[in-house]
């Protein structure tokens, strides 16, 4: 994990129930409300996905929260079309670095796709942006 990364213990234990129960390898896990996100890694997906996500539903079950699965990857572009998903991202992702040095992202969706991109409330992109942040050290994403 980053060394950004502060897990609460309750975070800890779903990751370990997560692992144990798909098999896939955690890397971070953030809870927001009734979503709990994990980013698993990179070539774990299918793993975590398999039996048509009969385990994510059995975790559900358990957990009694919705749950996202979304794949590390070793290229913060990459990272955060993984995030953004369903949502088509449909330029490359733009990496900047602004004068005062921190770096941002900016992303252009389908413009259909834009609310789903920044979510209910801007969750989805709020959530992006932390896991980018702690993951990349990026300090913002934008959607454009």
């Amino acid at each position: 994990m980053g060394e950004g990364i502060r897990l609460t213990e309750k975070e800890m234990k779903y990751i370990q129930m997560f692992e144990t129960v798909t098999g896939a390898v955690v890397v971070d896990c953030v809870e927001d409300g009734d979503l709990l996100t994990f980013v698993v890694r990179q070539g774990d997906l299918k793993k975590a996905l398999s039996g048509r996500g009969s385990k994510i539903k059995e975790l559900v079950r358990v957990f009694r929260k919705r749950i996202k699965v979304v794949e590390l990857a070793a290229d913060a572009a990459v990272f955060i079309k993984n995030l953004l998903y369903p949502a088509e991202v449909i330029d490359p992702v733009r990496l900047m670095e602004r004068p005062d040095g921190k770096t941002i992202a900016v992303v252009t969706v389908n413009p259909r796709d834009k609310g789903v991109a920044i979510g209910k409330d801007g969750k989805n992109i709020n959530l992006a942006r932390l896991l980018v942040k702690r993951h990349f050290n990026i300090e913002h994403v934008s959607v454009q």
